[in-house]
Parts: structure tokens; sequence; C-alpha cells
């Protein structure tokens, strides 16, 4: 299935976080939070306030809790608007 985002929407798919802390320990799989580092799926748009500035492929820093949630053909996705995404990662 595609989704095509609208207006300002960006899809994005998380990176995996990390599995080991800077001093070594390895974390549990029940410990591990949510990674704010997210690659671009796609994007909408835009609208005549905001111009979309990402596309896919790049890798974004977001919110920790920003966007919507979804799971699409067995893949975890989350939409944000362009205003939630922080930095681009180069």
């Amino acid at each position: 299935m595609k989704l095509t985002p609208l207006a300002d929407n960006v899809l994005l798919k998380h990176m995996d976080a990390e599995e080991k802390t800077a001093s070594g320990i390895i974390l549990s799989t029940a410990n591990k939070e949510k990674s704010v580092i997210a690659e671009v799926i796609s994007a909408g748009p835009g609208t005549d306030d905001v111009k979309v500035t990402v596309k896919p492929g790049d890798k974004v820093v977001t919110g920790k809790y920003a966007g919507q949630e979804l799971k699409l053909d067995g893949e975890d996705y989350v939409i944000v608007k362009m205003s939630d995404i922080l930095a681009v990662v180069e």
C-alpha cells in the first residue's frame, strides 16, 4: 500500500535505537527508547505558508513525542508536520 502525505505532512520511519550505552552496557529491548532520528519516506507538497524542505531518503531529528504513529503493511511509521522536524542529519 502506498501512503502519500498531504499539505505540510511528512511520513517518517524511525531508525533503530542504539543497543549499547556510551559506557558499553547492552540494553534489553524493554529499556530501549524510541529513536529521535528518522528517515523521510515521503513528503507532502507543502502549503502557501509552509515549504517542505526535506526529501525522501533524508535523515532528520524530530521531537521525542512528535507526530501520529501508524502501522502499515507490518511496518511502523510516523506522520509529522514539517514544523516538528528539528534538524536534518548529514
